[in-house]
């Protein structure tokens, strides 16, 4: 029950009055919580405000849908709305299409006109807000490939509506609007929409004038309609599609067949709460509520289902092809997502991450060389970051018993990516010296400060990132063993689990951290373990500096336990990284680490390697400190609020990280069957597993003060280990912790 705190309640019941009214007033509380569904906890708004880099954006879309959009401003602050949204076409990206309503003569007429705005309500699934100068109430609701504008003119005289394509064509038809716009790599979205009232005139704007035109294209082509006086409110309904105009038609046909907003808005929500609520959580706090219920909402914003009608345009050879039944997925940024947010979507949609993997075939197949991608968007395969970690998802999946892709495919796409595409960070090319070299001698080579670039391979700006690329490509091919040992592929196996090892080569015996090393095996000296690297330190690393990377062994924990010279000596070096000052002024830091925010001590909450970092002390036998860190880090990181995301939120990417936390456990290595445990947040969180089934995690005295596990059991029976394994999920039952406020230091530590 919430918790209220009216002074009346004390006066009321000093003087005598009866106890019933005390209670009738909880009762009321309490129906009103009772009535919030999951969907009513999510806040858009939670860290649209960046601490540095960008902001998390108030998306309104379905779970996985090709149709989204945000309010087009700078940021939350901003105050100005360009335009009304139709598309955005990537996450992050901008609107492809724009709609501008105003009322005729009361401004100067433009392709996008810019709005002062009030009362901006955002929901998953909803959008409403009042142009306050140009007196306009609108309000929006989302389908999957659809959707509805409702417009309220209040001002009299000809109400216009002006539609935008950036870079593209719109075309009137006398019915309604058609249009594409080119987006890149021969890519292009395209519209179509009616309006639920005649214009009585369509012209175009061409520099600034107004043309007699029913079509327009080029830069900034637009069209504008006029209405009557009497068309006070205009309904504006539209279909989006890849393929083309005819199929956007169609998509707006089969999803929203009249002008019944409400009923739209209600069908959104409604979708919202089944996906949702495949995760019910209880407790008193209900910020909790809105922190996990908002993270769960982020996850669901991308990959995007981009089958229309059974077929799809795939950006990867520039064709239309049939899914055969099978959905095709795509924007979807691997080096952010396969840490956690793939590792959801196994727990809790299984035949969605099944099609989500055999999209990464298909883009294999589709590319000129037969290599897994690395970060597929819309417009194809950007190949951005380092490493390959796309193995590691597919590993995940298969180890957790996901086989509805095609794994021989699947693999041979992996260990191309891995062995024949350039190691090399932002690169699509083949492998060459650089790779020539880490096969050889088992790690990247760095350059010493000022030496010049000889690789045509590596990025001007990205670098070589060798200690990060070294550190990473050994955990894929840890995963490639993995897959290559299930397939029975005995030679790949053992070579590549030799490989996986590669870390070794790069780590520093004295400092007890990862190293860059020279061609010639000297490590480079002299080193700063905080700046050495330059800009985001890719000289080196990658975004983050050496006390992040210095973790980054996600597949072989004991080992690095041993190598940091044991359980006590390892927990000392996690602690210090805590507790290590920045270095210099946060100006300072910031300015050459923009990426390295949400900082404790030397520790990044913000960026994805450092999310199973907090796990670790499970490894060294004081998972009491694992539990300290995670209730704290989200506390301080993760709040309800416009700053509440510490940084770039990647479209689920820390989201994700949020959700197992504070359900109690996390995959500290994706393609390892096993969860570490955690502090649960709630007193009770019911899993709904597809099978059936459903796991509940219960939490007695679970609050911000109670975040020590004292006792735990597994379906009746007494757990001291800190683990849980997928199996122990899927069969269904209840983990049940006994919270309380100081450590219990022994618990957790046994290996059976």
């Amino acid at each position: 029950m919430l918790k209220i705190k009216i002074p009346q309640f004390t006066r009321i019941w000093n003087k005598g009055r009866n106890f019933a009214t005390v209670a009738m007033i909880f009762i009321s509380v309490a129906q009103v919580q009772a009535q919030k569904t999951e969907v009513d906890y999510v806040n858009p708004y939670m860290g649209n405000i960046s601490h540095l880099l960008v902001p998390t954006y108030p998306t309104v879309h379905l779970p996985n849908s090709l149709l989204r959009v945000y309010p087009e401003r700078s940021d939350y602050t901003s105050d100005r709305l360009r335009g009304l949204p139709l598309i955005v076409t990537s996450h992050r990206g901008s609107s492809a299409f724009n709609l501008s309503p105003l009322t005729a003569g009361t401004r100067d007429i433009k392709p996008i006109l810019n709005y002062s705005y009030d009362q901006e309500i955002i929901n998953p699934y909803s959008y409403s807000v009042y142009l306050d100068e140009d007196n306009i109430d609108v309000k929006f609701a989302v389908s999957h490939q659809a959707a509805i504008y409702e417009l309220d003119f209040e001002k009299s005289g000809q109400n216009q509506l002006i539609f935008n394509s950036r870079r593209g064509e719109v075309k009137w038809d006398n019915t309604g609007i058609s249009g594409s716009q080119d987006i890149g790599n021969n890519t292009k979205v395209y519209i179509y929409a009616e309006i639920d009232q005649k214009p009585t005139s369509v012209e175009s704007i061409v520099k600034g004038q107004l043309n007699k035109a029913s079509d327009a294209t080029g830069e900034q082509a637009n069209l504008i309609l006029t209405f009557p006086n009497s068309a006070q409110k205009l309904k504006v309904r539209y279909g989006i599609s890849f393929i083309d105009a005819a199929q956007a038609k169609a998509n707006l046909n089969r999803e929203i067949k009249n002008f019944d907003l409400a009923k739209v808005k209600e069908n959104g929500k409604a979708i919202w709460n089944k996906a949702l609520g495949k995760l019910k959580v209880e407790g008193n706090n209900e910020n909790d509520k809105n922190i996990f219920y908002t993270s769960l909402y982020r996850t669901f914003e991308r990959p995007v289902n981009i089958s229309e009608d059974g077929r799809y345009y795939s950006a990867f050879d520039g064709k239309i092809h049939t899914d055969e039944g099978v959905p095709f997925f795509t924007d979807d940024w691997i080096w952010d997502s396969y840490r956690a947010h793939h590792p959801l979507n196994v727990l809790l949609d299984t035949k969605k991450e099944g099609n989500i993997l055999q999209s990464f075939v298909r883009m294999s197949e589709q590319m000129d060389n037969f290599w897994l991608p690395t970060f597929p968007e819309i417009t194809g395969d950007s190949r951005r970051m380092n490493s390959n970690h796309g193995v590691a998802a597919i590993l995940d999946a298969y180890e957790k018993g996901i086989r509805s892709f095609n794994i021989e495919e699947a693999y041979r796409a992996a260990k191309g990516a891995i062995t024949e595409k350039t190691l090399a960070p932002w690169s699509g090319k083949p492998a060459g010296k650089l790779d020539q070299f880490f096969y050889e001698k088992g790690y990247i080579p760095a350059l010493h400060p000022g030496e010049k670039e000889t690789i045509p391979e590596v990025n001007d700006f990205e670098k070589r990132q060798p200690v990060a690329v070294t550190l990473g490509t050994s955990y894929d091919l840890w995963c490639l063993a993995q897959l290559a040992k299930q397939l029975g592929k005995t030679e790949d196996y053992e070579k590549f689990i030799k490989l996986s090892q590669n870390y070794r080569n790069l780590f520093n015996q004295e400092t007890k951290f990862f190293h860059p090393k020279d061609e010639k095996g000297k490590f480079i000296e002299p080193f700063d373990y905080v700046f050495s690297g330059g800009q985001g330190a890719r000289e080196y690393y990658g975004e983050n500096n050496a006390w992040i990377y210095r973790w980054d062994v996600q597949h072989n924990i004991p080992d690095l336990i041993q190598l940091m010279g044991g359980n006590e000596q390892f927990v000392n070096y996690l602690d210090e990284m805590f507790i290590q000052p920045l270095g210099r002024s946060k100006f300072d830091f910031y300015q050459q680490l923009p990426d390295h925010t949400g900082n404790v001590g030397q520790f990044s909450m913000a960026n994805e390697p450092s999310l199973h970092i907090p796990y670790l002390y499970n490894y060294a036998g004081q998972p009491w400190k694992t539990q300290k860190r995670i209730k704290t880090l989200i506390k301080q990181w993760f709040r309800n609020d416009l700053m509440g995301v510490p940084g770039d939120e990647d479209g689920g990417g820390l989201s994700s990280f949020v959700v197992f936390s504070q359900l109690g456990f996390y995959p500290v290595t994706p393609g390892s069957a096993l969860y570490s445990i955690g502090s649960p947040f709630f007193d009770k969180a019911v899993i709904q597993l597809e099978n059936g089934k459903t796991f509940t995690v219960i939490a007695k005295n679970a609050s911000d003060r109670n975040k020590y596990i004292q006792s735990a059991k597994l379906n009746g029976k007494p757990l001291n280990k800190a683990e849980i394994s997928h199996k122990d999920i899927l069969n269904g039952g209840t983990l049940e912790f006994e919270m309380v406020d100081k450590a219990n230091k022994n618990w957790g530590i046994s290996s059976k």
